[in-house]
């Protein structure tokens, strides 16, 4: 399976390199676009589930990198939580 890595920035400013065992994370995210963080949260929760499950077809089971990726954006994420304005951006994919 082809995987990936995204390049993301937090709403005060750190980056983070980000995993996907599918390209399917391209549907959802976009380089150069900013994402409000509840939104980018639910396309990253979407893309994630969907790259383990194509891992799960493929293999027979579920991707566990892709799982623990997702833990860690919501864990991140809740950093955020309180502030209305939070925007997380796409800075760049890595095939």
């Amino acid at each position: 399976m082809p995987e990936m890595r995204f390049t993301i920035r937090w709403p005060d400013g750190s980056m983070e390199s980000c995993y996907s065992p599918s390209l399917v994370v391209k549907d959802y995210l976009t380089p150069g676009q900013s994402y409000t963080l509840a939104d980018f949260l639910a396309r990253s929760r979407e893309a994630l589930t969907i790259a383990s499950a194509r891992v799960e077809a493929r293999y027979g089971f579920p991707c566990s990198r892709a799982i623990g990726q997702l833990a860690r954006l919501e864990r991140a994420g809740q950093a955020y939580a309180t502030h209305p304005d939070a925007r997380v951006a796409v800075e760049t994919f890595a095939e």
